[in-house]
């Protein structure tokens, strides 16, 4: 049985919406599915999951939250080569360059990364069901 791990950090709830969400579609899938706030989740975590969804908002100028999240992502990120990885988060505005500067990010760790998944402030039913299917896909 697959092991995902669903790390996330919210301000308004959004995120942990979409994190629950991710978390369901792994459970449909078979999978065991853990919620796991970001300060909670370190580099030593990362190999007992088979793959890891990571759920951030953007915050100020189009980055991830900078006081919890960017400093597990730091840390957890050399860890994550050959990992299947997978990225959600909401925004409020700007065009989405965050994430376009977080998949790269991830890209660059050697992660086995899926599409991201976004939406704009409070995730609607479509952006659940995106992140339903992400968890799938993390469980398969």
């Amino acid at each position: 049985m697959s092991k995902v791990a669903v790390v996330y950090w919210t301000g308004t709830g959004n995120t942990q919406a979409m994190a629950e969400a991710v978390a369901a579609g792994a459970e449909e899938a078979g999978a065991e599915a853990e919620q796991i706030f970001a300060d909670q989740f370190h580099a030593a975590d990362v190999s007992k999951y088979t793959s890891i969804a990571f759920g951030c908002p953007a915050m100020g100028d189009e980055v991830l939250e900078e006081s919890v999240f960017q400093p597990m992502w730091d840390e957890v990120k050399k860890s994550l080569g050959g990992k299947r990885v997978g990225l959600f988060g909401s925004w409020g505005w700007g065009n989405g360059a965050w994430m376009n500067d977080w998949q790269a990010d991830a890209e660059d760790t050697g992660a086995l990364l899926e599409d991201p998944v976004t939406c704009c402030n409070a995730p609607d039913d479509a952006a659940l069901g995106e992140c339903r299917e992400l968890g799938k896909k993390l469980a398969s």
